[in-house]
């Protein structure tokens, strides 16, 4: 991992050696620890935060997407954050949309001479950046969509297997926006969704933290305990009540917020929500996990030895910045 990681730095310091811009990723599951581990090599590397999380996107879910709070600059601990808090939960934000985006600010931050740090846990968010998928662009079809939400989620996913099985294999079930933009691409190409890739842009270094299950199930409960404490009720219910779970809304799928609509309807106990929450979350962590496994490129770091292997993380970038000063 380390040599690894100096063997980047290396190459990415080298006028001639790389011709593509450089690109550091921090991936995982939920509540690996993903943002302490960016901001400290943030600081240390000069780097810009580019959020990879598809809820932390939305406006108005904050809690519930464990946003860090911005200043007024859009900084955290003097840390520069893009693609954070900025669509409306009553729109629809694509892959594509978001492969745009993210493309555009790497490139404004490594104009600035700053380095560009995609940090977070949507898979296809991160392989459409670093694998260079080449999406489709397909309007949204809103009669489409409102035929497709009106089916029961494992019909849909069904519908999605028989039209492209490969595609499929890729999407989980419960991930309804996804299946759902995946049939609006084969419905308005005619053809299957399956992502074609280019040749890669950047020069990427992708990390994470890898924690034993339980370890990690632990942190997702104590995070949920905490979310319930700063008020996850509240915003859940004013989210609610102001877009209705009716409209399908790819924002109110969101963990921490769908499984309270019982609860306001008073179905469900609000103990009952808290362990449908955390069971929703693990269930989603294990999804991850198993997502990132099968990309061999990954540099895992274990919680058992993140200190150890931070030190000597930062003693490589300290080193890195004195060579080129």
């Amino acid at each position: 991992m380390i040599d690894a990681f100096k063997n980047w730095l290396k190459e990415i310091s080298s006028n001639g050696a790389s011709v593509k811009p450089p690109l550091l990723v921090i991936l995982g599951p939920t509540a690996s620890g993903k943002t302490a581990l960016s901001l400290k090599l943030a600081h240390e590397l000069n780097g810009e935060i580019i959020s990879a999380d598809s809820r932390q996107i939305y406006k108005e879910i904050d809690i519930g997407s464990d946003k860090l709070p911005l200043d007024e600059n859009r900084c955290h601990d003097g840390i520069l954050h893009h693609l954070i808090d900025f669509v409306p939960p009553e729109d629809t934000y694509t892959m594509g949309d978001f492969k745009r985006d993210a493309e555009k600010v790497i490139g404004e931050i490594y104009a600035r001479g700053h380095l560009p740090m995609l940090v977070g846990g949507t898979g296809l968010y991160i392989r459409a950046i670093t694998d260079n998928y080449d999406l489709p662009a397909v309007r949204i079809d809103p009669e489409l969509r409102k035929k497709l939400y009106a089916m029961k989620k494992e019909d849909l996913h069904k519908l999605l297997q028989e039209k492209d099985p490969a595609t499929a294999a890729k999407i989980h079930m419960n991930n309804i926006p996804y299946v759902t933009r995946a049939l609006e691409i084969i419905e308005g190409t005619g053809a299957q969704k399956s992502d074609q890739t280019a040749e890669p842009k950047y020069n990427v270094f992708m990390m994470g933290i890898q924690w034993p299950r339980e370890e990690l199930f632990a942190r997702i409960d104590q995070r949920v305990d905490l979310q319930l404490q700063r008020g996850l009720v509240e915003e859940s219910r004013q989210l609610i009540e102001r877009y209705g779970m009716e409209s399908r809304l790819p924002s109110l799928t969101s963990l921490g917020l769908k499984e309270f609509a019982p609860y306001f309807s008073g179905e469900s106990t609000l103990d009952q929500v808290s362990q449908k929450i955390k069971t929703a979350t693990r269930q989603y962590a294990k999804r991850q996990i198993n997502w990132f496994r099968k990309d061999e490129s990954v540099h895992w770091i274990k919680s058992s030895e993140l200190d150890q292997t931070l030190r000597a993380i930062l003693d490589a970038c300290l080193s890195w910045e004195n060579a080129g000063s």
